[in-house]
């Protein structure tokens, strides 16, 4: 198996337990509020391999799945049996235009962008690839989700064929993390185990850093909530996970 299937693989699997389906009904009901026009098309930002974008697809949306990973996108396309969704490399900080009624960023991508400088310019890029009435729905770790529950952390997970370490440390700036996770996985008709690292940045920001730079590019924000919960609108620093609703005026 190639290196970036066996990393794509195991990540998908890792993320099989996350929460798609309470996440899936959150999207619906942002898309229902906020919206004002009928959303079709959708650009998934950092799309990974690709199991969010190939679900959404497959209840009839038109997908876009967009990543500046080559490996993931890759493994996303060789699952696309029915060749549902079309799969862009590129970076959020340099995207192209791209049309889409609504743009979805989920699971911390955001995050991955670690300069305020970097952030503001990939929501103006997404401002721009947006139809007026469109919607941008991402999410973020929350300050103190970052600093209390993973800054500093070690997790690990093991199982028969798969086992993982992961090294959180925090880094020098409010809200970085440095992640350091080494893989083993089990080789097929083997008793000998395959190792890979890998290494991750992320960075969180105050609530009010993300208003200013959204309204900055242009961008109405139409709601903060906590922990797909539409209704959460209160108390949002103790929050795990938080997300930012954003409408693009149809004046734009």
């Amino acid at each position: 198996m190639a290196a970036y299937e066996r990393l794509a693989a195991v990540y998908e699997r890792l993320m099989q337990d996350a929460p798609y389906a309470p996440w899936q009904r959150f999207m619906q009901q942002i898309f229902q509020e906020h919206a004002r026009i009928d959303i079709k098309k959708i650009a998934d930002l950092g799309c990974g391999t690709g199991f969010v974008t190939r679900q959404l697809a497959k209840t009839g949306y038109d997908m876009t799945g967009i990543d500046q990973s080559e490996n993931m996108l890759a493994y996303a396309a060789s699952r696309d049996t029915d060749q549902q969704v079309r799969w862009i490399q590129q970076d959020l900080r340099e995207l192209e235009t791209i049309e889409a009624d609504a743009a979805i960023s989920m699971f911390d991508v955001i995050n991955y962008i670690t300069s305020p400088a970097d952030v503001k310019q990939a929501f103006s890029n997404i401002w721009d690839m947006l139809a007026p009435g469109g919607v941008f729905l991402f999410d973020v770790h929350s300050m103190r989700h970052m600093e209390e529950d993973l800054a500093n952390q070690v997790f690990a997970e093991i199982h028969d064929d798969l086992s993982y370490t992961w090294f959180c440390e925090a880094g020098e700036e409010q809200g970085e993390v440095f992640h350091d996770l080494t893989f083993f996985t089990k080789e097929i008709d083997s008793d000998k185990y395959d190792r890979f690292d890998e290494y991750h940045h992320q960075r969180t920001y105050p609530i009010d850093s993300y208003l200013s730079w959204l309204e900055e590019v242009g961008f109405q924000v139409c709601g903060v909530y906590g922990d797909f919960d539409i209704t959460r609108t209160e108390n949002l620093e103790e929050a795990d996970r938080l997300f930012f609703a954003c409408l693009k005026n149809q004046e734009a």
